[in-house]
């Protein structure tokens, strides 16, 4: 009423302009409305998203060092968490669609378009039959829980809290092993299956895990080393909570798993070794190559870009086989590399992790020339547990933004006598540690700029394809001044090259198991057993080996691009400017830089 008896009292002209406002302010409110961001500021946006996408994925939120999911393992291999995940994408794309790019600023407009192209990747993903195979020999929450178990991962393990919240997990973790079993039956019933060799490989990592003694469990190390801040009252209960929890649920668990697949899922796995032999196959391949390469290039495209890689990189090995005088053609050389007894000089795997250590002093002077800006997250070189050690690669282990936990290069040392220093060390101290991902991987995370679903994203074609690349910094380095080191870069060139071809022909041509491993073996210095064990990877994770190569070619084609455009190119500029937003698509990440090349160009 009191409403009423102002508007009597105002003029006419006061009246329509009240009532012009009222409208104006009614669009406004039905504006917002309809953005579904209702004007809401883009970083609170992304920030409202990674809080809910990070009660999806708790272990990614530990990894990144909020430790507040820390007791918690979501079941994800059930069918309301798909439908749940699904709801969430749909909904967070539905409102930044409604959004107008052109209205942003530089860096939101880059944010907006990252967002759209991961939330509709995520999409299309979940409406694969992917859920089928819940893990291989190769990743999966079951080896997971056994680096994090062991306390060397990024599970922490510094208070009692943190004590009790691994014992929430474990008690997760049961739960998650009765469903990863039923969709692995589920597999079976639609004929979505993995191949036998997988398999086989799989059973003993698990029956690794069942132990009797719970003093002699992976699980049981982390109360063996307690902080110096605990008190005696605190490690007692402990201990016997361990023990407990290793008795009645680890080791069942992993013994549940470990005879599901060795009698029932082995029996019915598949004989075949690329992914087009199951259901809806060619197109789950089709999505997982734009998935993993971020590009719109077809398999065959890959296929014949590999092709013409091989043959490049084959005369590159020729030149150090003569360079060196060996007398006989390219294979037999790769025979005398790998078994000549001066090429594998170390005999302990202390030697091996001082020898990486080494490389690193050695090119260390030079990184300052190169690098504007490096990351402030420590790093170590580290020894791959023994329990993964025989199915791992070299690997990188990103720390935690805030630098408590170091970046970790893991090294995995079967048999130290047995270490090839030809096998390209140099190299691989490049890729996986620095500059490779440990320095991309760091800058990215440090940077505060960043919207988390940018600190914390991760796409293959850039970030392996960065890390392939800086292989190829290695002379300006100052390394691969011996002739053997160098001829071991070309063969983790080749080796990326390679598998270009065996991928896309494993899982569209028909090519064998058998067959991928003798190509291999035919065009890289490798032995049967590390060849075996990266078809075997690629036949489990199909798509995922296209990433490097694809990134590491768009990162030198444009940077020979910009030597020849720009005036005064320089390097550092250039590593700093690629890195300085985190993991992009190649596409984005291309029109980015060239963003850039036309700034310097003025």
């Amino acid at each position: 009423m009191r409403k009423i008896a102002i508007i009597v009292m105002l003029s006419r002209s006061n009246i329509l302009f009240l009532l012009a406002a009222m409208s104006l302010l009614f669009s406004c409110d039905q504006k917002q409305v309809e953005t579904g961001v209702e004007k809401k500021d883009l970083s609170a946006f992304f920030e409202e998203f990674w809080e809910e996408r990070s009660q999806f994925f708790p272990l990614e939120a530990t990894q990144q060092g909020d430790n507040r999911y820390n007791a918690i393992i979501r079941n994800d291999q059930t069918q309301s968490f798909r439908d749940s995940l699904k709801a969430f994408y749909k909904n967070q794309l539905s409102e930044i669609s409604m959004l107008n790019p052109a209205e942003l600023s530089e860096n939101d407009k880059l944010s907006y378009e990252i967002f759209k192209y991961e939330i509709t990747m995520q999409l299309e993903g979940l409406k694969t039959n992917q859920w089928m195979i819940p893990f291989q020999q190769f990743t999966g929450l079951p080896l997971m829980m056994g680096q994090l178990g062991s306390g060397e991962g990024f599970q922490p393990f510094k208070n009692p809290e943190d004590y009790k919240n691994w014992l929430g997990r474990i008690d997760g973790f049961s739960v998650w092993v009765d469903s990863a079993i039923v969709n692995f039956r589920k597999g079976i019933k639609a004929g979505v299956v993995l191949p036998k060799p997988l398999v086989e490989k799989m059973i003993p990592q698990l029956e690794a895990m069942a132990v009797t003694d719970p003093t002699k469990s992976l699980f049981y190390s982390p109360v063996t080393r307690f902080p110096d801040k605990f008190q005696y009252k605190d490690t007692a209960s402990i201990k016997q909570a361990y023990k407990q929890a290793i008795v009645d649920k680890i080791s069942p668990s992993y013994k549940k798993l470990a005879t599901f697949l060795k009698s029932e899922y082995l029996p019915r796995s598949r004989r075949s070794a690329g992914i087009s032999a199951l259901p809806e196959g060619k197109h789950t391949y089709n999505y997982l190559v734009k998935y993993w390469t971020t590009t719109n290039k077809t398999p065959e495209e890959i296929y014949q870009t590999g092709l013409a890689e091989v043959k490049r990189i084959r005369t590159e090995m020729d030149s150090v086989k003569k360079e060196v005088n060996f007398m006989g053609d390219l294979k037999e050389f790769f025979q005398y590399l790998k078994t000549e007894p001066r090429f594998m000089p170390f005999k302990t795997p202390q030697d091996v992790l001082n020898a990486f250590d080494g490389i690193y002093k050695k090119m260390e002077p030079q990184l300052r020339s190169m690098f504007g800006r490096v990351p402030k997250t420590p790093f170590e070189i580290r020894q791959t547990e023994s329990f993964r050690a025989a199915s791992a690669s070299a690997e990188y282990m990103q720390g935690s933004p805030d630098g408590t936990r170091p970046g970790i290069f893991y090294v995995p040392i079967i048999d130290a006598t047995r270490f090839n220093i030809t096998s390209g060390m140099e190299s691989l101290f490049l890729h996986e540690a620095i500059p490779g991902h440990h320095y991309q991987i760091s800058l990215q995370q440090e940077n505060s700029d960043l919207p988390k679903f940018r600190r914390f994203a991760w796409y293959g074609a850039y970030g392996e394809g960065w890390a392939l690349y800086t292989e190829s910094l290695g002379k300006e380095l100052g390394l691969y001044t011996d002739p053997y080191q160098y001829m071991g870069a070309l063969g983790d060139e080749m080796h990326r090259a390679i598998r270009l071809v065996v991928d896309v022909a494993i899982h569209t041509k028909g090519m064998t198991r058998e067959q991928a491993i003798k190509y291999m073996m035919d065009n890289q210095a490798i032995t049967e057993e590390a060849a075996t064990a990266e078809i075997e990877r690629y036949m489990a994770l199909p798509g995922q080996a296209l990433s490097y190569k694809i990134g590491a070619l768009k990162i030198w084609e444009l940077r020979k691009k910009y030597q020849q455009q720009l005036k005064k190119f320089n390097l550092s500029d250039f590593h700093d400017e690629f890195l300085k937003d985190g993991v992009l698509p190649l596409d984005i990440a291309e029109r980015k830089m060239e963003a850039w090349a036309a700034e310097k160009s003025k």
